[in-house]
């Protein structure tokens, strides 16, 4: 049975599914242990669940085969769930070199074979110069949708929920603040574990409702986990050289949650608690409106007014609330199957309609052509393109100074999310163009079959994607 330790705004859900499918969640906050019936262990975890900082998705680490089981579970969730890899893993450790120094708060890192990471200044004794060598640890892996870098450290540790293990630290402390810090401390010498030599011991908060037998178990798994990295680390020079990986002794992978994941995950957590249509969808989109969901469903808990799945998404009062509304700055985000986030530019919101429908104009600049209508890109061109959350395609038609249709691209997704900077959704390859002179054709079909081949789209929704195409192409035909 796996471990798992889940935290961030999916968690209710996430608890629920991951119970149901026979894992157990230990080191459960307050909030879900008030939730669920049963008790949760305060035990060591064998992967942990965590939400992204943007709340796009989460961040599985943990033992290998803990991660591929839990994320396995997440990825089967609904059809625009997209699941990756990390080659940059949570305390993976590597030989690094800067690339660059200047401004900010730190520098880049060649971590080789074309990784990337970021070292800050203030992690380092003395000053950091182009060139300069260090052996590091990831201690804040980046998913792929991220512009941020994988931050590391110069310090090895072990980290679990309820203990941290680390070379630049000495003696027994805690995360904590009075009587119960003092006895975690004191405990510790009660414990049948050692701490091993060269390392500093840390209790951290979640320690506060472990027993002894508990203690000494999480002490244990992060004394073998030392244990298997310092073996890890022996054929290592004793100085940091060329670049390259060194070890990774834990796997992180990243589930990127689409439209329709996020209204699965509320029916999910509807059978746990009160959960309003869209919950998920609203607290991805503005970390301010949290507090908001968690109002109002406690106001309609407390009334005893229930929700279903079928109870439409209230895009008009979320939108009003957050955003985007006509006059707002929106910036496409169109996401890749490969896990990047390719920036489209941004543009006015000319036309919105509370039933989740919007008009962005972008300004195009000169130079090149429109990809596959063949019509030159000239100055004072406008885009148009039509969004409506929840549809699975959206239009783009690119006119002249004069008004005149230079022709209209659509282009097919996942289920477009209007969020109040950004719209949001997956490429799915595959396209409908209708030309200046009205002619309508399917496109770039082969780069969906590719993405197949290569494990990028599962089947089942390639050939949703070309069913959308068709019907597009149809509705453009007539």
């Amino acid at each position: 049975m796996t471990r798992a330790r889940v935290r961030g705004i999916y968690t209710t859900a996430v608890t629920r599914l991951l119970r149901e499918g026979d894992h157990e969640v230990v080191q459960a906050s307050d909030p879900i242990r008030e939730r669920f019936e049963g008790s949760f262990e305060t035990a060591p975890a064998d992967v942990t669940v965590e939400t992204t900082r943007e709340r796009q998705g989460v961040e599985i680490s943990g033992e290998p085969d803990a991660v591929e089981t839990v994320a396995a579970d997440l990825e089967a969730l609904a059809i625009d769930a997209f699941r990756w890899e990390s080659d940059v893993s949570r305390g993976a450790v590597f030989d690094a070199e800067v690339l660059e120094t200047g401004g900010g708060g730190g520098a880049a890192v060649d971590l080789g074979e074309g990784r990337r990471g970021y070292l800050a200044y203030d992690a380092v004794d003395g000053y950091v110069d182009a060139g300069d060598r260090y052996r590091v640890q990831v201690s804040e892996p980046a998913p792929p949708w991220d512009d941020d870098r994988p931050r590391v450290d110069p310090a090895l540790e072990v980290a679990g929920g309820l203990c941290t293990l680390s070379r630049d630290r000495s003696g027994v402390s805690a995360a904590l603040r009075g009587e119960r810090a003092e006895e975690l401390v004191g405990m510790t010498d009660l414990l049948s574990v050692a701490v091993p030599d060269g390392w500093g011991l840390r209790w951290q908060g979640s320690a506060a409702d472990a027993d002894l037998e508990a203690m000494g178990t999480a002490l244990e798994d992060a004394a073998n986990r030392v244990r298997a990295l310092e073996d890890a680390l022996s054929d290592a020079p004793a100085e940091p050289g060329e670049p390259s990986l060194l070890a990774a002794p834990r796997r992180t992978e990243w589930i990127w949650f689409g439209r329709e994941s996020r209204f699965e995950l509320d029916g999910v957590r509807r059978r746990v608690e009160t959960t309003m249509p869209g919950h998920h969808r609203t607290k991805a989109a503005d970390r301010a409106a949290s507090a908001a969901v968690d109002f109002a469903e406690a106001v309609c808990g407390s009334m005893g007014a229930d929700t279903t799945d079928d109870d439409p998404f209230p895009f008009d009062a979320v939108a009003r609330q957050f955003g985007p509304e006509r006059g707002d700055r929106l910036e496409i985000g169109h996401g890749k199957p490969d896990g990047r986030l390719i920036s489209l530019g941004r543009g006015e919101v000319t036309h919105w309609d509370p039933e989740g429908k919007l008009t962005l104009e972008r300004s195009m600049s000169a130079g090149g052509s429109y990809d596959a209508l063949g019509a030159p890109k000239e100055s004072g061109d406008v885009a148009v393109t039509k969004f409506r959350e929840g549809r699975w395609w959206y239009p783009t038609t690119y006119k002249a100074a004069d008004g005149t249709v230079k022709g209209t691209y659509v282009n097919v997704c996942t289920p477009v999310e209007l969020f109040p900077d950004t719209a949001r959704y997956v490429d799915l390859y595959v396209d409908v163009i209708r030309r200046r002179d009205g002619t309508v054709e399917i496109v770039d079909a082969d780069d969906l079959e590719a993405a197949v081949a290569d494990g990028l789209v599962a089947d089942e929704l390639a050939e949703k994607a070309m069913d959308v195409a068709e019907a597009v192409e149809r509705a453009l035909s007539n």
